[in-house]
């Protein structure tokens, strides 16, 4: 499939639906317009489960979709936590952990992509986790500045310190299973080597 008919490919679409909708967010929530950032969060929240569901009802599956949609996702989830941090609603602690975990695993897996170590970087459990646990609560967070139910506010805050120690533990995880793989790979390079 061409370039352009990947772009025209209707999950695509709505991918780049999701990063258009982003800047808009961002506004109204520095505006503390909650209700209008709450619709564009559901917005943006529908287009990431239907991307998916097209793609496979439509047999749509691109190559240029399995790179936007999760740089979407993680431009989203990212973009927001940054600006829920700045108006206040999410602790900056929280925040930096989830940063400095995104950021040494793009780093580590960068460097091994690079110098041709390991190419094959799957998401583990914790990792999985952690994301699902960022999502649901941000999605509090901007319910909580909605709909303000009392019932939420505990929820928000163990959910942001569940967030909290998801981010580093989930950082170990992948450090770990990387290490282990490289390790194996050497040590088949290593085996091969005498055998031949």
């Amino acid at each position: 499939m061409s370039a352009f008919r990947q772009f025209r490919a209707a999950p695509n679409l709505l991918t780049m639906l999701r990063l258009f909708v982003l800047p808009f967010l961002v506004i109204q929530i520095l505006d503390a317009h909650w209700r209008i950032a709450f619709a564009l969060l559901w917005i943006a929240g529908i287009s990431d489960g239907l991307d998916g569901l097209l793609a496979r009802a439509l047999k749509q599956s691109t190559k240029l979709g399995q790179y936007l949609d999760p740089i979407a996702d993680k431009a989203l989830l990212s973009t927001l936590f940054l600006v829920l941090t700045h108006v206040g609603v999410i602790p900056r602690y929280v925040t930096v952990l989830v940063f400095s975990r995104d950021l040494g695993i793009l780093l580590i897996s960068t460097l091994l992509y690079v110098t041709n170590t390991l190419r094959d970087f799957r998401p583990t459990w914790l990792g999985k986790l952690s994301t699902a646990v960022q999502i649901l609560a941000v999605l509090t967070v901007m319910t909580v500045q909605v709909f303000h139910p009392a019932s939420l506010l505990h929820m928000r805050h163990w959910l942001l310190v569940s967030v909290a120690w998801l981010a580093p533990l989930s950082a170990a995880q992948y450090a770990w299973i990387v290490l282990r793989r490289v390790h194996e790979q050497s040590s088949a390079a290593a085996t091969e080597k005498i055998a031949s």
